[in-house]
């Protein structure tokens, strides 16, 4: 079959893809660009298929980047439903599950990452939400109802932020943690159990230290049994178990692999002519003196589009500190940087596991920040990590308020 040539061929319709062309366009106003996405939608925002989405401040028509009309006012091809299977790094072209056949002179990995599923009897049911994707919204909003019963499995940002927007649209909400307490992987124990005491209040029945073995079907409703010997009924459940970068197709290239695609400072991979950018990326962070994969929104967006304008000659090193943002029934916060609970922190309280600041912090050294119910002050924290200086406990009280 013949391939068809494009200057530019990015390979994933989401965040990265969408700020890639951007990118481009901004350098490049007429070369070609081939955009290709798996899934039935035009790039959207992912954070509202978690909050605002379900509160009632935004409709699905509002999260979209860009309507149709953008793509063809700038000249960019795009290709739904659209699978990439193979890469032929040397002839640069990529083939897709239709047989269609792409030339490229650049090519963006865009392909972000896919969700863990549960290796268990029943973890393919229909009822499971594997919950990422716009289809997923759809689907979970049209099943629940007052009163539905949701068994959420997974205590991180997904479960979380779903169990608590399902709990504010009364669904009866049961959470199945494999971790002691909620988000334990990034809040301090006595804020994380703070945060888990307040959907207790709320109604979320929530089970720690414990995971699931099996699911079935049971007079149309789902039992799930767990390790600790519980049978839970529910009539959905959803699963945020995390994601694992997608890295299929970069393999196809014998691209380096290491926690995602391997780039450099201008994200490209060990094939030159070919990028990288969002969750599958595993990048230089230069303020922490590491490489870092980052699976937040602020990263897809600024990471597209820095790798956009390299595609088309601007040869940036890509040194922006991504934020990332949650909400959680009334604690929002804002985070940058390296934020592990497995680090040391001090949290500076105007009240106590609940407005304030955490610091994140290695050999006295700031890593990262949590800013919690505090706003606008991201750009302070990253001049704070940028020191890269230790800090005693004093001065720390009141650097960023």
């Amino acid at each position: 079959m013949a391939s068809k040539p494009f200057k530019y061929v990015v390979v994933g319709a989401g965040l990265s893809g969408c700020y890639a062309v951007e990118g481009i366009r901004s350098l490049d106003k007429t070369g070609s660009i081939l955009l290709a996405g798996s899934e039935k939608h035009l790039p959207y925002d992912r954070p509202p298929l978690t909050k605002k989405l379900w509160f009632g401040k935004k409709k699905v028509e509002e999260i979209f980047v860009h309507d149709s009309q953008y793509f063809t006012d700038n000249n960019v091809v795009v290709a739904l439903n659209t699978k990439a299977v193979q890469i032929d790094a040397a002839g640069k072209t990529i083939t897709c599950e239709s047989g269609d056949v792409y030339q490229y002179e650049k090519l963006l990995l865009a392909t972000g990452g896919s969700p863990r599923r549960l290796p268990i009897e029943g973890g393919n049911l229909n009822e499971i939400y594997y919950y990422r994707y716009l289809d997923d919204y759809l689907r979970l909003k049209s099943a629940v109802r007052e009163g539905t019963k949701a068994l959420v499995i997974g205590g991180g940002f997904i479960g979380s932020e779903i169990a608590a927007a399902l709990n504010v649209n009364k669904v009866d909400v049961t959470m199945l943690v494999r971790e002691s307490y909620l988000v334990e992987h990034i809040f301090p124990n006595a804020l994380g159990n703070a945060i888990q005491e307040e959907y207790i209040r709320r109604g979320v029945r929530i089970f720690t230290e414990d995971s699931a073995v099996s699911i079935t079907r049971h007079n149309k409703h789902l039992v799930t049994r767990t390790k600790n010997g519980k049978e839970i009924d529910s009539d959905v459940v959803i699963a945020g178990i995390g994601i694992e970068p997608e890295v299929k197709l970069a393999k196809t290239a014998a691209l380096a692999i290491e926690n995602g695609i391997v780039v450099n400072e201008f994200l490209q991979s060990s094939s030159p002519d070919i990028y990288a950018a969002g969750d599958n990326t595993y990048f230089p962070y230069p303020a922490l003196e590491r490489r870092m994969r980052v699976e937040h929104w602020d990263n897809a967006v600024n990471q597209g589009k820095t790798a956009g304008m390299n595609m088309a000659g601007a040869h940036t090193a890509y040194t922006y500190m991504p934020y990332f943002f949650s909400d959680l029934f009334d604690f929002g916060y804002e985070a940058v940087g390296l934020v592990s609970s497995k680090l040391e922190t001090f949290a500076d309280w105007q009240k106590v596991n609940d407005t304030g600041v955490v610091y994140y912090l290695e050999d006295r050294k700031v890593r990262g920040l949590m800013c919690c119910n505090v706003w606008n002050k991201v750009d302070e924290a990253r001049k704070l990590i940028k020191r890269n200086e230790p800090m005693t406990v004093s001065e720390l009280q009141g650097a960023v308020k």
